[in-house]
């Protein structure tokens, strides 16, 4: 096998890799975890409200990623986007502290509190996302095309990959104990500074990529490209690595939403930043440490037997039942999560290395359709379908309850074993495509 030589990328776009791929997913950890965590223990909502959140913002996400990454092509800039998006993010995401019951009972007069303020709890998520997909989505996933190439995507896929697991570990260890004691403004505050603060920081960090293709074709005939059945045809490894991507993140945000949830309501573990602490770490060093290999070896080889490991990891999960030891969750979390990491790494790669270089921006639209919009919609849907047809409920606010149980990860193994046929596929095109 012939070594291929990695293209060194330098200290300066690293550090911009590190930084914004953390404070990123630090602001989505908020909205992928503890708005639902919010919405379920504190508003009042259900799971059906969670559903229902989930699936506005990934709709949100996914057309703001298209309009937004299509601009930043027909301008060639993605800095000012990354820059003042995160900044604006940041304000956004300090605002959900002020967004309470009470407050909104003494301002709207309401009769239902709970309705309102859940309802203004996902106009406000899909504000946020708005900011979150110019910024990070569109420009900053462009940007990382830009100045990548496929030499090194691998390596830097797993190191963004790991970013979600380290900005949950920080939210778990260092500001969890703010959630516990209802101090969620706090909370809030602390992490849109941190989100403002990246877009400040951003200023002297971010550079453009010098003599970037700029996009002259029309922006509206742009936004559409990637939804021809011509582009699909000459496209199709593209399209095919799409559809891995789409049913391995379904089966993904199947349980996803309702991890924390799961793991307190149903396993019984109230401190559930220990185990879930451990998973994070554990497989975010896997994830990092197969980087190099993913390159070595090929992205593609790579997805089969991740696929399978995950399918492995999301039974083991099924099989800790409550009363089990932390322990044997989190060996099973860990499988589970650093097999999701090592895949997505993987597909993310390949789906860089076969973007059209001149509508890079354009297709981190068509990329959201594939990784939030379907599945932010299918995924919760599933896992909500799971969850209020088992017989475990409570009552909170007047308002009877089901909670998640193992079910959703049997339904996230299901989903996640039909992405081996088009990974299969996949495979047969790239080595065509070799020999050829």
């Amino acid at each position: 096998m012939e070594k291929i030589k990695s293209t060194k990328l330098g200290a300066k776009i690293w550090i911009s890799i590190i930084v914004f791929g953390f404070i990123g997913q630090l602001a989505w950890v908020i909205e992928n975890m503890y708005f639902n965590v919010y919405l379920f223990n504190e508003i009042g909502g259900t799971s059906k409200d969670i559903a229902a959140m989930v699936a506005a913002s990934a709709i949100t996400a996914a057309v703001t990623t298209l309009f937004m990454g299509a601009l930043s092509d027909k301008l060639g800039k993605r800095k000012v986007f990354i820059t003042f998006g995160f900044v604006i993010w940041g304000f956004v995401t300090a605002s959900f502290g002020l967004i309470t019951v009470e407050n909104t009972s003494k301002i709207f007069h309401t009769a239902n509190a709970v309705a309102t303020a859940a309802m203004l709890i996902v106009i406000m998520d899909c504000v946020m996302t708005f900011f979150g997909s110019t910024a990070s989505d569109a420009a900053f996933n462009s940007w990382i095309t830009d100045v990548t190439d496929d030499t090194n995507r691998g390596k830097t896929e797993t190191v963004l990959g790991a970013m979600p697991l380290f900005s949950m570990l920080l939210v778990f260890g260092g500001l969890d104990f703010l959630t516990k004691n209802h101090q969620w403004n706090i909370f809030y505050y602390i992490v849109g500074g941190i989100t403002a603060a990246g877009g400040i920081l951003g200023f002297f960090l971010i550079k453009d990529k010098p003599n970037m293709k700029v996009n002259d074709e029309n922006y509206f005939k742009n936004i559409f490209y990637g939804f021809k059945l011509s582009t699909v045809k000459s496209n199709k490894i593209l399209y095919i690595t799409f559809i891995v991507y789409v049913i391995l993140n379904c089966s993904y945000q199947i349980f996803m939403p309702y991890i924390i949830i799961y793991i307190e309501k149903c396993l019984g573990i109230t401190d559930y930043a220990i185990p879930l602490g451990a998973i994070l770490i554990l497989a975010a060093v896997i994830s990092v440490l197969s980087g190099k290999y993913i390159d070595k070896f090929g992205k593609v080889k790579f997805m089969l037997p991740s696929i399978i490991i995950l399918s492995i990891g999301f039974l083991a999960m099924y099989f800790v039942k409550p009363g089990a030891h932390m322990a044997l969750l989190i060996a099973a979390g860990t499988i589970m999560m650093g097999a999701f990491l090592i895949t997505s790494s993987a597909v993310s790669g390949t789906i860089r290395d076969y973007t059209p270089e001149d509508k890079v921006g354009a297709f981190q639209g068509i990329r959201m359709v594939f990784q939030v919009l379907i599945p932010m919609i299918v995924g919760p849907s599933i896992g909500s379908a799971v969850i209020e047809n088992n017989q475990l409920t409570y009552e909170e606010f007047g308002v009877v309850k089901h909670i998640p149980t193992p079910g959703i990860f049997l339904a996230a193994a299901i989903v996640a074993v039909i992405s081996v046929v088009p990974a299969l596929v996949l495979l047969k095109k790239t080595n065509a495509l070799k020999k050829d």
